[in-house]
C-alpha cells in the first residue's frame, strides 16, 4: 500500500463506513471520494497512478450474477483494475449489519442476523432501523459505536475478503 490510498465510494453511507471503520486502521492518508458524483473516474484513476499512490474502488454486487462479473463490468466501465475493485455484498448496510454482535442487536432491539450478505438497503431499512431512531444516519452512527471487526468477518464473506485482503483488526 502507497502513502496515500484513495477509496472510491458509492454515497453518503459508504463514506460514513469508510471513515470511521476503515480510514482509522489503514497506516495511510486515506482519501474518499464518492464516485456517484463523479463522472470522470477513468480521469481520476490514471491521476492517482500518475501520482504513484494507490486506490480501492468500492462497490456494490447489485444486480451481477457474481463478484467476478461485476469486478469486469466496473473495470469496463472506469477503466480500473480489477485488483483494486472490492464487492461489498449486497450492499454496505450488509456489512454494518455484520458488524453487531448478538448481545448489540437484543440492546437494540433488531434481528440477529447469522450471514448478512442478503441483506439490501431496503430490507436494511424497513427491518433494522429501530424505533427510536429519528433516522437511517443517527442509527448507522450507533453501530459504528460499537462495530467489531471480528464478528463482521464472521457474518459476511465480502467485508471478510476486504478485511484479510487489507489487514483490518
Amino acid at each position: 500500500m502507497q502513502d496515500r490510498l484513495f477509496i472510491f465510494v458509492e454515497g453518503d453511507d459508504d463514506e460514513l463506513f469508510f471513515s470511521r471503520v476503515v480510514k482509522p486502521i489503514l497506516k495511510t492518508n486515506c482519501i474518499i471520494i464518492k464516485y456517484a458524483q463523479k463522472r470522470k473516474i477513468a480521469d481520476y484513476a490514471l491521476n492517482i497512478k500518475k501520482m504513484k499512490a494507490d486506490y480501492l474502488f468500492v462497490g456494490d454486487i447489485d444486480l451481477k450474477v457474481c463478484v467476478t462479473a461485476k469486478k469486469q463490468n466496473l473495470s469496463n466501465l472506469y477503466k480500473l483494475d480489477e485488483d483494486k475493485i472490492i464487492i461489498v455484498i449486497k450492499e454496505i448496510e450488509s456489512w454494518y449489519l455484520a458488524g453487531l454482535d448478538e448481545s448489540r442487536a437484543k440492546r437494540f432491539g433488531i434481528p440477529i442476523v447469522r450471514d448478512t450478505q442478503k441483506i439490501d438497503k431496503e430490507t436494511f431499512e424497513r427491518e433494522f432501523i429501530p424505533k427510536q431512531f429519528k433516522n437511517k444516519i443517527d442509527f448507522l452512527n450507533e453501530i459504528l459505536k460499537v462495530f467489531s471487526i471480528e464478528t463482521a468477518k464472521q457474518k459476511n464473506l465480502s467485508f471478510q475478503y476486504f478485511a484479510e485482503k487489507y489487514q483490518l483488526e
